[in-house]
């Protein structure tokens, strides 16, 4: 069940940098794109708490607040580099966060007792080397390292995620707090960039961001907080595949056989992660 909602929160993600991609060529700032993507969580979320009366006060304040942080970093960042490179370039480096997991696993986290879905997460890495490669222009490189950067917060954030759902914290309230903390950081960037000027199909685009964005955002949320880490960054590679085939459908971004190479590779990271998983649960 755990790879559903993974793989469930994969196309989510995929269709959502489509939106963010197509709001941002039509007009609309960053700025905009961010304050909507929190906006119907919040108020959504907020009115069904209050509708099944849940306690919106949590006791595990501090994980959020490094939760929020680092998601916020990932957001802003990998946003930014949707809007400035192709779709499927874009998702290859800002969902590079499975490497820097495995490598977290593999130094602090125990992984060393998994050594074939550590295997699995470095091939997948070695497939988004490969969809990768010299696809990068002198004047992209500013928004590719950023998009490194929001790999690397996307990883702390999907830690974070993990702690908080060793506590128990809910799947919604974890979503709330960081709808919140949307909200609030898209004010400084609306007051320094603006609304934009967006014109309708923009604003279909950021419907569709802050709808999807809610859904996506719990799935993850239950993926990452219920299993196995590296199981979930490894089928979390899927993301790349989803968003190749959008590529093509809307912006005639074609791979080549090099590409299609590389997409093999994530799939097949995939795969060898769950079937792992599935052989080592089998005794139980």
């Amino acid at each position: 069940m755990q790879a559903l909602w993974m793989l469930l929160a994969s196309v989510m993600s995929a269709v959502m940098g489509a939106c963010v991609k197509l709001a941002s060529e039509h007009g609309a700032s960053l700025a905009s794109i961010i304050v909507l993507r929190g906006l119907p969580s919040v108020l959504l979320l907020l009115f069904w708490a209050r509708v099944r009366r849940q306690p919106v006060i949590t006791p595990n304040w501090r994980l959020h607040v490094w939760r929020n942080v680092a998601g916020l970093c990932s957001m802003w960042l990998g946003f930014y580099c949707v809007s400035q490179l192709p779709l499927a370039t874009s998702a290859s480096l800002t969902y590079t966060s499975p490497l820097f997991i495995g490598c977290w696993m593999l130094g602090w986290g125990g992984a060393r007792r998994d050594p074939v879905r550590i295997a699995a997460v470095a091939l997948g890495f070695l497939g988004v080397v490969v969809v990768l490669r010299p696809s990068i222009t002198p004047d992209q490189w500013e928004p590719a390292l950023l998009g490194l950067v929001a790999g690397m917060a996307t990883a702390i954030a999907m830690l974070q995620l993990r702690e908080l759902g060793r506590m128990g914290e809910p799947e919604w309230r974890t979503v709330l707090f960081f709808s919140i903390a949307v909200c609030l950081s898209s004010v400084v960037g609306l007051a320094l960039e603006g609304w934009g000027q967006p014109d309708w199909i923009a604003y279909l685009s950021l419907l569709l961001v802050g709808s999807i964005g809610l859904l996506m955002q719990l799935a993850q949320t239950r993926a990452f907080g219920k299993g196995a880490p590296l199981l979930t960054a490894a089928l979390q590679y899927s993301t790349i595949i989803f968003a190749m085939v959008l590529g093509v459908l809307f912006w005639d971004d074609v791979p080549d056989a090099l590409a299609w190479t590389g997409s093999g590779l994530i799939i097949l990271a995939g795969l060898i992660s769950a079937w792992s998983t599935a052989r080592q649960a089998a005794p139980a």
